[in-house]
Order: structure tokens, then C-alpha cells, then sequence
């Protein structure tokens, strides 16, 4: 996937203010519109501006692709990080005004089906309230959404956590502004990968007296060094001597769930994985726990431990090249 520079297809800088931002826009829609246009590829042209200011002209989403950095070049292979849009509450998200099919799969990445799919992140509140002939309107805030980032022991034990959302506020001057909100929110247990926890009223707020709409926050796992996670199921890297693995031991393994006591068979392979029923995340179907066998060969730095290697070598008709990678005699 190739990444897009937005600011360059619009040919701005990337300090642009909103006013320059639309009238870039409406001069090269105007230019590279398909009805109207004899510019050499003027449909992708016209699709590509259509997809920047689609970006740049939302305050979230602009705040979130800028928070990218500008390290990658246009067309550069680009993979977006897991967790670039941590802590942006998405008011409209998505696709505003355009078919999604114009878009392209870098928007999806960040935006559309590949970004933020699982809460469906687009505006779905009523529209928006004003006056007319004298009369109010009443409509409820549109919901928001924000993908959020918790250790694995969070969703083992339960937590309270304040999380700082950036959101887009009218200013005095009348033009939105990326401001900042802190909420303590209850993280429950058992909550797994992708989840959403739904905080009432915390959305955007309503017209006149509708009612605000709702936060959705999606649960994202910090990555672990020694962990990784698959629905309500855990993985655990357990490193293991030779000598265990070959003799079988008996072994004090850290977990989530606290310290357990775990036999490690003889004959062990490097990839065995022992399976801890139930201790997994407790979600309403508990997981399981995998400790997964990673056999770690010692250095021989002293005369010692090379005298101990070739006593080894000469007590085994191994050979890790043959067949199964065992095979007696050369």
C-alpha cells in the first residue's frame, strides 16, 4: 500500500489553515472535474482530491493523519502502526460525502473499512438542529467513537483508567479546534480485542434539547513482550533449558492470572504448547491459556562449559539434519 501525501496532492504545506485547505479544493475540483476537464487523467486526479480533502477538511482526522508525521514519502510503502489514532474521538469518521469505492485502500486503512470497521465509525445521529421561521430545532448529538489502548491485566482484573481524548470544538472565532477531553473510564473484565465499551451521553452534544449522543470506545491491547492475544484466548512464551525440555521439570510460570506451577513433559519440543484451561481472558466464555515452549540453547564461553558440550556430543548419535531431525549414527 502506497502512502498518500495530502497536503502535496493539494499543494499546500502542512500548516495550511482551513480557508486555504477549501479554496485548494474547490480550484482543483474544478480543474480535474471528469464532466468538465481535458487534463490527462483528470477522473483519478479529481478522485485523489477529492479523497485529501476529505481528510484535511474533518479537524479529527486532519489532527490524526498529521500526528503520522511527515516521514514518509508519496508513494512510499507505508503500513499505518497500530495505534496511530490512539486517543482521537472520530465525530463523523469515515465517508461524509463520497462513495467509498473512490477512495483509496490507504484511506481504508486509516479511515474507512480498514481503520475503524468494527464500531462502523460515521456520523449516524440525526441531523443537525437550527432555527427556522422562528422555532428551534431538537436533535440528538451524533455518537463518537475513539479506539483506546489497555494492558491485558486490565481486562484479567478489571480497572478504572482516565483516558484523554482530542475532539473538535467551535472556537470563539467560529472554526472548529482540536481540544481535549479526560474521562475515567471503567474498564470491565473480561473485555477482549475490539470490544466496545458504550459511555451514554458522552457523544456530540445535542441540538436545542435533544439529547448528546454516545462515546464508543474500542478495547486495543498495549503490545507485550511476553504476551499475545487471540479473541479470549493467551499466548505465553516460555523459555526453557535444554536439560528441561529433554529431562521434563517442574516450573514457576508468571501469568496474568498470577504465578502457577507448570510440568514441563520429557522430550519437549520448541513449539510445544501446554494448555492452562480457563486462564485465559474471563470473558463470559472464558479462554485459555497457552504457554507456548521456546527451548533456549546456553553459551559455551568457558573451558568448563565446552568440556560439558563435547561430553554431551560424544554421549548422543544425533543428527539434527537428518530425517525428523533425529537420526542415530553419521
Amino acid at each position: 500500500m502506497e502512502y498518500k501525501d495530502y497536503y502535496q496532492i493539494l499543494g499546500l504545506k502542512r500548516d495550511a489553515a482551513q480557508d486555504e485547505i477549501k479554496r485548494a479544493y474547490r480550484k482543483l475540483a474544478r480543474k480535474y472535474h471528469p464532466d468538465v476537464s481535458k487534463e490527462e487523467a483528470a477522473e483519478d486526479r479529481f478522485k485523489e482530491v477529492n479523497e485529501a480533502y476529505e481528510v484535511l477538511k474533518d479537524p479529527e482526522k486532519r489532527a490524526a493523519y498529521d500526528q503520522l508525521g511527515g516521514k514518509w514519502n508519496a508513494g512510499q510503502d507505508f503500513r499505518p502502526p497500530p495505534d496511530w489514532n490512539q486517543g482521537f474521538e472520530f465525530h463523523g469518521g469515515g465517508y461524509t460525502e463520497a462513495d467509498p469505492e473512490a477512495f483509496s485502500d490507504f484511506f481504508e486503512s486509516l479511515f474507512g473499512r480498514g481503520g475503524f470497521s468494527r464500531g462502523g465509525f460515521r456520523g449516524d445521529g440525526a441531523a443537525r438542529g437550527g432555527y427556522a421561521g422562528g422555532r428551534t430545532f431538537h436533535a440528538h448529538g451524533n455518537n463518537t467513537y475513539a479506539k483506546i489502548f489497555i494492558d491485558l491485566e486490565d481486562s484479567y482484573h478489571g480497572a478504572t483508567r482516565q483516558i484523554a481524548l482530542k475532539h473538535s470544538e467551535l472556537g470563539a472565532d467560529g472554526r472548529p479546534q482540536i481540544r481535549e477531553r479526560k474521562l475515567n473510564v471503567k474498564i470491565p473484565k473480561g473485555v477482549t480485542e475490539g470490544q466496545q465499551i458504550r459511555l451514554a451521553g458522552q457523544g456530540e452534544p445535542g441540538m436545542g434539547e435533544g439529547k448528546p449522543g454516545d462515546l464508543y470506545l474500542e478495547i486495543h491491547f498495549n503490545p507485550h513482550g511476553r504476551y499475545s492475544v487471540e479473541g479470549a484466548s493467551v499466548y505465553l512464551d516460555l523459555p526453557v533449558a535444554p536439560w528441561e525440555a529433554a529431562l521434563g521439570a517442574k516450573v514457576k510460570v508468571a501469568t496474568p492470572c498470577g504465578d502457577v506451577h507448570l510440568t514441563v513433559p520429557p522430550n519437549s519440543r520448541t513449539g510445544g504448547k501446554l494448555r492452562l484451561k480457563g486462564r485465559g481472558i474471563p470473558a463470559k466464555t472464558p479462554g485459555d491459556l497457552y504457554v507456548v515452549l521456546d527451548i533456549v540453547t546456553p553459551p559455551a564461553t568457558t573451558e568448563a562449559e565446552k568440556a560439558a558440550y563435547r561430553q554431551f556430543s560424544e554421549a548422543f548419535s544425533f543428527d539434527p539434519r537428518g530425517p525428523s531431525g533425529q537420526r542415530g549414527g553419521a
